[in-house]
């Protein structure tokens, strides 16, 4: 696989590393491949906590690549479900403990799939957050409207998705988005230690207590397709294929690497310039 890499850390602990430089954008053949890692961790029977993180200077998992959208919006998975969906899904239920450990920007599809992580720890210095798809004309198609609300509530909910800003860790911290903001200089030995400790407890408990997690907290999938539909309905709205033009200009006037850095500040520029 050529974005994702997988360490075993010990007998019990995975890690699974996204590298797509240079911006660790989300395309279809990056949910594609998760698709085949979470396969992989799902058989494995030895592995009870697994630590997601990145191979890519400043970025985390961001937001889908708009060179490969048409095929990130019509890839399917079992029953046809959207394919992106079911790796989100699947990756909130799997069994076992998936950590997350956040170093750079997090944005749209890939802040999405970091909500389905069951725990998200973030450089205090270094992680960004944001939902941009209002800025961009369109609504969150993978779980942004749907398990974003249950974790910060209504009203912050609304006012990440409506600003479509961009988010430290620290005000990330504060309203719920993760579990916990660390300074950088400790992220890596604090999940370390604490994916050692969860993953040395016994593994029907742990995956016993995420299943009451999941029941009491989790949108329902059918809520979730909603929410995809509206998304792909989306795409034709006259906001959105407005927008295209105006990001290309602004690529070509600031450059890739300074659009990408400020993708906040950047989606109310192309607002005042649509």
């Amino acid at each position: 696989m050529s974005q994702f890499a997988v360490q075993h850390v010990n007998p019990t602990i995975r890690r699974v590393t996204f590298t797509n430089p240079p911006f660790n954008v989300v395309g279809a053949d990056t949910v594609a491949e998760l698709s085949q890692v979470l396969d992989d961790l799902s058989r494995d029977e030895q592995a009870r906590v697994v630590i997601f993180d990145s191979g890519t200077p400043e970025y985390f998992y961001n937001h889908a690549d708009l060179a490969q959208f048409p095929e990130f919006v019509a890839q399917t998975g079992p029953d046809l479900t959207p394919l992106f969906l079911d790796v989100a899904q699947r990756l909130a239920g799997a069994p076992f403990v998936s950590i997350a450990a956040i170093r750079g920007r997090t944005r749209g599809g890939g802040a999405e799939l970091m909500l389905a992580f069951d725990l998200r720890y973030a450089s205090r210095e270094e992680a960004i957050f944001g939902q941009p798809e209002v800025g961009t004309g369109l609504v969150p198609a993978g779980g942004g409207g749907d398990r974003l609300p249950r974790l910060v509530g209504r009203d912050r909910a609304l006012e990440v998705l409506l600003t479509s800003q961009d988010y430290d860790a620290d005000r990330a911290e504060r309203y719920g988005w993760i579990t916990r903001a660390v300074p950088d200089s400790e992220l890596d030995a604090f999940v370390d230690a604490l994916a050692e400790r969860i993953a040395r407890f016994d593994r029907q408990s742990v995956l016993g207590v995420k299943a009451q997690i999941n029941r009491a907290t989790l949108p329902p999938e059918a809520d979730l397709r909603v929410s995809w539909a509206e998304f792909t309905g989306a795409v034709s709205w006259p906001g959105f294929q407005a927008r295209g033009p105006v990001f290309g200009q602004l690529f070509a006037e600031f450059g890739a690497e300074e659009v990408e850095r400020n993708l906040g500040h950047y989606l109310g520029v192309a607002s005042e310039r649509s």
